[in-house]
């Protein structure tokens, strides 16, 4: 079990699959996580039963249920033997429902989810099955991009470096104490990053007016990485290398960017409640970079 300074539990991994190849990733690292925490994976497929113009929903049939187990098993048969394995289908018309009734339902720590399969991400929004999971989901979730990396027997998946942006909300700290559990388990680097977004007004300050945009940025800075350096516990460093990054710009763009830098494995970062704004807040920067991710984001909920 977990080793870290950090504790979180993860006892039960839920993950959807539509057997393409953006879900095939999403069970490498479901699997890696449970294998982990010593943690049951289930993994989950949703038979869709939608009307199609006038004619009555498809039913599912024990012959169609059977050759969706036995594809599920196929679809597995790569997760290691240690990893306790089970499997539900589900029929229902509203697959994101079905989905997060089964996160509740069998109380899961963890839901691991691929993007851009079959039920994938639209141009401009993350994807009505993906979005609408992510913002109600009763637990931390996992997206896994299809830019993300195959596992294979010889190279499993790890998480060498983590990144967790700060903002200093209850969610993002939060997230940092996620982060942490899961650098530490994974032997990893775990760089905390806050991103000073400098007003726009105060960048076309009228010359000669009496400020110091350099002094307002170094104040800033200073007081961000005594912030950050208060959220690290002392006994974390016996499990994980910690180090503190501050950049100023776009915050969405800026975290992609020292995503980049770092060759981040995962990202971790934390979404406020299920309340009205959540869609708003989640818009902004949590779905840009998790639509601009080549590497696993994990949210977690404030």
């Amino acid at each position: 079990m977990a080793k870290s300074s950090v504790m979180i539990q993860i006892t039960h991994v839920l993950c959807p699959v539509d057997f393409s190849e953006f879900s095939r990733r999403a069970v490498d690292h479901a699997a890696a996580v449970a294998r982990w925490y010593r943690a049951k994976l289930t993994v989950l497929h949703v038979f869709p039963n939608l009307p199609v113009l006038d004619l009555p929903p498809v039913v599912m049939g024990a012959e169609e249920r059977e050759r969706i187990a036995a594809a599920l098993r196929r679809f597995t048969s790569h997760v290691p033997a240690d990893v306790p394995l089970e499997f539900h289908i589900e029929e229902a018309s509203d697959i994101h429902r079905a989905i997060l009734g089964q996160a509740e339902a069998r109380a899961a720590d963890l839901l691991v989810i691929g993007s851009h399969g079959r039920w994938g991400f639209e141009r401009l929004l993350l994807g009505s099955v993906t979005e609408k999971v992510i913002r109600k989901a009763p637990c931390p979730t996992m997206v896994v991009p299809r830019h993300a990396p195959d596992a294979s027997p010889d190279e499993p998946v790890q998480f060498r470096r983590v990144l967790c942006p700060v903002d200093f909300s209850d969610a993002s700290i939060r997230a940092a104490e996620y982060a942490l559990a899961v650098a530490e388990e994974a032997d990893a680097q775990l760089t905390l990053l806050h991103v000073i977004e400098i007003p726009l007004g105060l960048r076309e300050y009228a010359p000669g007016a009496e400020i110091s945009l350099d002094s307002i940025r170094d104040a800033r800075e200073a007081d961000c990485r005594r912030r950050l350096g208060q959220l690290i516990p002392e006994q974390a460093r016996a499990y994980c290398t910690v180090e503190i990054a501050i950049r100023e710009g776009g915050v969405h763009r800026e975290i992609l960017k020292v995503a980049g830098e770092r060759h981040a494995d995962l990202i971790v970062m934390g979404v406020q409640g299920r309340s009205a704004i959540d869609r708003i807040t989640f818009g902004s920067n949590t779905a840009r970079v998790t639509r601009g991710a080549t590497c696993p984001v994990l949210i977690v909920r404030g």
